[in-house]
């Protein structure tokens, strides 16, 4: 099974005083996701940066991997990655 590495910014919003997840999105490296992870906290509450593991052929993600957190994010974020 071929797999490749995708570097991912979750980003976190509040609505109704919680955090939520909001867009994800997509970075060519994993400074690139640092770094815009912690460049979008100016504007929102939160944004984590991930790497994922992803299967070329189904899709599934196969491990998820925390890079670092910026601003807040919601409490036991990181347990709920896959491998995380």
């Amino acid at each position: 099974m071929p797999s490749k590495t995708v570097f991912v910014v979750q980003t976190f919003e509040l609505k109704r005083k919680r955090l939520v997840p909001g867009k994800q999105e997509v970075a060519p490296t994993q400074n690139g996701a640092l770094k815009k992870a912690e460049a979008l906290v100016t504007r929102i509450p939160g944004a984590a940066a991930i790497s994922m593991t992803v299967d070329d052929e189904t899709g599934e993600v196969e491990r998820a991997t925390l890079l670092g957190t910026f601003g807040e994010v919601p409490e036991g974020f990181a347990e709920t990655l896959t491998g995380g």
